[in-house]
């Protein structure tokens, strides 16, 4: 198991897909439990990577854009209080211009987002990471 770092948005055969960026706390613990519990994952670190439009649509159809927001960053607290009435697709536009916005983690299992953020506690983290 384990995991494998990428430089491009090629599969490597992984149906656990992890993006986020390598010093990011939050991230590095998701990384740690995924390890400890054995389960195989992609990591693709969205500064070197940022996700196409079309990627980040598809995320926020299956999640929604509120959970995606990462509202702890300084490009969140950048966007001026317009941000707090934009609709989904002005999110998915954000998101695609500045990966930064994303709260991190994000999980995509066999190609679907199934996840963002990480608490090892959550027994959300295990049904949607774990193999049952």
């Amino acid at each position: 198991m384990g995991r494998s770092s990428v430089s491009s948005w090629k599969t490597s055969g992984y149906d656990l897909t992890v993006y986020g960026i390598p010093n990011c706390g939050t991230c590095k613990k998701a990384l740690q439990w995924l390890d400890q519990n054995g389960i195989a994952y992609e990591f693709v670190d969205t500064k070197l990577n940022p996700p196409g439009r079309d990627r980040v649509a598809e995320w926020v159809g299956a999640l929604g854009a509120k959970p995606m927001r990462n509202t702890s960053g300084q490009a969140y607290r950048a966007l001026g209080d317009e941000k707090q009435n934009w609709a989904d697709e002005q999110w998915v536009d954000a998101f695609a211009q500045d990966a930064m916005l994303l709260k991190r983690p994000l999980f995509v299992r066999d190609g679907k987002a199934v996840l963002v953020g990480f608490r090892a506690q959550d027994e959300v983290l295990r049904k949607a990471l774990g193999d049952g």
